[in-house]
C-alpha cells in the first residue's frame, strides 16, 4: 500500500466497484462528446464489467479519507503488461495521484519480470498524454488505433 498526500492506493475487492465505476464514468463524463457512445461506454465500464477486469488482472484503487479518488487496472500480456481504465477524478487532478498510480503498475509489472507497459489511449486526453510521456511511455505505431469508432494510438515504456 502507498501513502502520501493522505491517500493510499490499495488492490480493490468488489466492494469498490460500484464506487469504481461511478469514479471511471465522472472522470470522463467532461469529454463524452469527444467519444462515440460505444467508446464512451468501454471507458466507463459497469460494476460487473469491473469485476470481469479484477479476474483479469490487477485492480487498484486509490482513496483519500475512505472515498475512492483514483484507479487503474493491468492485464498481463506476456512480456508487457497493458494498463487500462486509469482515471483520477477532476477535484484529486494535479497533487501527482496519476503518478502514483503509474508507478504502482510499473512497480507490480517489474516485480513479475515484464519487459514493458503499454496502454492506449485517446488523442484528447492531453493532460493523461503529458502524465504518460512524462512517466517514461513513448507513441508507437501499434494498435489498436480505434475504441468503437473513437481514435486511439499506443503508448509504451521499456522497464528493466
Amino acid at each position: 500500500m502507498i501513502e502520501t498526500f493522505d491517500v493510499q492506493i490499495r488492490l480493490a475487492t468488489p466492494a469498490d466497484l460500484p464506487s469504481l465505476a461511478s469514479l471511471l464514468y465522472n472522470s470522463f463524463a467532461e469529454y463524452k462528446s469527444f467519444y462515440t457512445d460505444e467508446g464512451f461506454a468501454a471507458t466507463t465500464p459497469s460494476s460487473d464489467q469491473l469485476l470481469q477486469r479484477m479476474n483479469e488482472g490487477p485492480l487498484w484503487v486509490s482513496t483519500r479519507d475512505g472515498a475512492a479518488i483514483g484507479t487503474v487496472s493491468a492485464v498481463d500480456r506476456g512480456d508487457y503488461l497493458y494498463i487500462r481504465g486509469m482515471a483520477v477524478l477532476p477535484e484529486a487532478r494535479a497533487i501527482g495521484l496519476g503518478t502514483l498510480l503509474l508507478r504502482t503498475v510499473e512497480e507490480f509489472a517489474v516485480a513479475r519480470g515484464h519487459k514493458h507497459l503499454t496502454l492506449s489511449t485517446t488523442p484528447f486526453l492531453d493532460h493523461a498524454i503529458r502524465l504518460y510521456e512524462c512517466a517514461g511511455f513513448r507513441r508507437t505505431v501499434a494498435g489498436p488505433h480505434d475504441l468503437y469508432g473513437t481514435p486511439l494510438f499506443t503508448m509504451v515504456k521499456d522497464l528493466l
